[in-house]
Order: C-alpha cells, then structure tokens, then sequence
C-alpha cells in the first residue's frame, strides 16, 4: 500500500500539466502546485484512504487557483473612487413623474392631446401636424399651446386646478374642425 507522500509524487506531473492549462504560466502554475502540495499536506488527515486521491488533490489545486483569481482582482480603495460611482440617483420621483404625465395627458381632449403628442413626441412641425389632423396650421399651434397650458397648470399646481376648466371661449377650441359647421346647418 502506498503512503499519503508517495501518492503526492506520483500525482505530481499530472498537477502540474493542469496547473499550466489553468495559469498559463509555467512560474504561476509551479506556486500553484507548490500551495495545493503545501495544503493537502496539512489537511492529509481529512483524506479518506482507499477514495479517489487524484480528485481529492485536484479539488485543492482547482481551489487554490480560484482562491488566487480572487485575490489578483483589482480593488480601488473607496475615497478614490469618483463621487457618485456606488450610488444611484433614485427612480422612484421619476416614475411617480411619468405615471402623472401619462394621467394628465388622458385627460386632454383627444384633438389636443394628439397634435402635442405629434409636436413634443414625434418631433412634426405644425405644417405636418395640420395636414395630417386635416386643420389649419393656426389650430394646430393653437391646440398644441392649449395643451401644454393645460398640463403644466396641472402638473405644476398644488392639485386645486384638477378638474378641467369649462369656459365658454375654450369650448369651440376644444371641438375638431368641422364640428361648429355641422351644428350650424343642423338648425
């Protein structure tokens, strides 16, 4: 029966062509081997004999390489680091922004809210704008004004301007081209 050290010596070429295929370094594999001969020495106790000694070994080797990979990260010391890096600017307040944004334009008049969101989002001048809703370019810009009036008294106010206002003015703009026209003629 072989003793614990033979076993090291007979394993000990195989440990190195693997420590080499690990490293790819002939001097960091031959620490590598150094440091897992060194351990399975000290822990030769916990080795069961008559158990697969190659795997045993290998487990040492394998964790020692990883334990090293570990080791050679780079750290930076945390006062070196750039101010804001390990902190992220919160989300929440944007989101709660958004959700509102998104609530407020529901509740534009379809007309207005279409040609702001053909101007604001789609990036279209107010020619486009009132070729495509089929309205003069004057009622294109005015709608696109009525409706960022509208939101930013909404979304900048305390909350009291809430509900949309009724004027009497506001009510024939309020209305697609052609709907004043139709009711006209209807009497």
């Amino acid at each position: 029966m072989q003793s614990f050290h033979d076993d090291i010596k007979a394993i000990l070429p195989r440990l190195r062509a693997i420590a080499r295929a690990m490293a790819r370094d002939p001097h960091l594999a031959d620490d590598l081997v150094q440091e897992a001969v060194a351990k399975a020495l000290a822990a030769r106790h916990s080795f069961t004999p008559g158990t697969n000694f190659g795997g045993w070994i290998y487990r040492i080797l394998r964790n020692e390489f990883l334990s090293g990979v570990r080791r050679a990260r780079p750290t930076v010391d945390v006062a070196d680091l750039p101010e804001g890096v390990l902190s992220r600017r919160p989300e929440q307040e944007d989101r709660l922004i958004a959700r509102r944004l998104v609530d407020e334009l529901a509740v534009l008049p379809p007309h207005q809210r279409e040609a702001l969101v053909l101007v604001a989002i789609d990036g279209l001048g107010y020619d486009e704008v009132g070729r495509r809703m089929n309205v003069p370019v004057g009622t294109a810009k005015s709608w696109v004004f009525r409706a960022r009036r509208a939101l930013q008294v909404r979304l900048l106010d305390d909350g009291e301007s809430r509900r949309p206002a009724r004027h009497a003015r506001d009510a024939s703009a309020r209305r697609p081209a052609g709907v004043n026209e139709a009711r006209s003629s209807q009497r």
